[in-house]
């Protein structure tokens, strides 16, 4: 779980990829990949040979805050990135990665009014995130202003816990899950008649945006799509929300959003339970009412491209941290190694 544990802790919201990216890169050679990284930021490794065109995405980015304003007191204001909810954000830890610092980072600590100074109508009103600030130590706006810039990309504060032994707690698993996915499926790829392209794509959770750019220099035949899904396996969570569970298998996604995301293609949909079935790999289907993956903007790709979603459940998405159970994971790496053969 090293690689892992290093992909999580790096930072890299949309468009600020690049922590990531190098992992990426350096992970993919050892797996003698071809590696190219195109002008949106995405990272495609290549590896085998035949007439089909096959490709395997996982979204780099994940969500996170940016420096909008530092005030005269060196107070910062910030804007979300990507789908943070205001209530998680209250008094967290977080990391400004600026070039200014030696270290590449400045801790910083969101806050908000005290709950002792609050009126009663404060107290009973979820705070918005434009009143909330990153206090950061600073003294003054000019001080502040040595230390970070307008623009700067702010993440959670890294963390990575084994909480027993198969349930791990981390910072954005949302979607590094994915990507350590991607890489362990090229280091141990299986012979198939077919090129296979992973692709650590840029900028999903502000539009889907690298996939799409991608999946259009690549021109494949078919694509699956490496994510995570919603986990209903907790008190607030009702059945008919969600019925996944951590530790019954990944997901196999008939549709995204009602349908506004990717509608599974039949073949797709076929080809990965037949392999669940055939090689007794535990999965869950999923129904989704919001949410999508890189599969909505590729199987839309110039004259259509044949898409599905394999997803991870987690716990706590878009939160400064999530959990998951490791046999999901590795049933996610195997589904998908073994169903590229039947793409062929």
């Amino acid at each position: 779980m090293d690689l892992l544990e290093r992909l999580c802790k790096a930072g890299g919201i949309s468009g600020f990829e690049d922590d990531v990216r190098d992992i990426m890169i350096e992970e993919f050679k050892k797996a003698k990949c071809d590696v190219s990284v195109d002008k949106l930021g995405n990272v495609i490794a290549k590896k085998g040979k035949g007439k089909t065109r096959i490709m395997l995405a996982a979204h780099m980015d994940e969500v996170g805050l940016l420096v909008k304003h530092i005030n005269k007191d060196g107070f910062i204001n910030f804007v979300k990135i990507g789908g943070v909810d205001d209530r998680v954000l209250v008094n967290r830890v977080v990391k400004i990665k600026t070039k200014y610092h030696l270290t590449g980072s400045i801790t910083g600590v969101i806050g908000v009014k005290p709950p002792h100074l609050q009126k009663d109508k404060e107290s009973r009103e979820a705070i918005k995130h434009e009143d909330m600030y990153i206090d950061i130590g600073a003294r003054d706006q000019k001080e502040a202003k040595k230390l970070v810039s307008i623009g700067d990309p702010i993440i959670f504060l890294p963390n990575f816990e084994v909480l027993n032994e198969n349930i791990i707690a981390a910072k954005s698993l949302d979607n590094r899950l994915g990507c350590y996915a991607l890489i362990e499926i090229m280091k141990n790829l299986p012979k198939v008649n077919a090129e296979v392209y992973a692709v650590g794509t840029a900028q999903e959770e502000v539009g889907l945006k690298g996939a799409r750019v991608a999946a259009f220099r690549i021109n494949p035949d078919y694509c699956i799509a490496i994510d995570i899904t919603l986990s209903g396996d907790t008190p607030q969570i009702k059945e008919n929300e969600s019925n996944l569970k951590s530790g019954k298998g990944p997901a196999i996604t008939i549709l995204e959003a009602s349908g506004r995301g990717v509608v599974t293609h039949p073949k797709v949909m076929d080809i990965l339970v037949k392999t669940a079935g055939k090689n007794k790999i535990p999965y869950q289907i999923d129904v989704l009412e919001g949410g999508m993956t890189d599969a909505a903007s590729v199987y839309m790709t110039r004259e259509g491209i044949p898409s599905g979603a394999v997803s991870i459940p987690i716990r706590y998405t878009h939160a400064p941290v999530g959990l998951f159970h490791k046999k999901d994971l590795e049933s996610t790496i195997q589904l998908v190694s073994k169903s590229l053969q039947y793409f062929a």
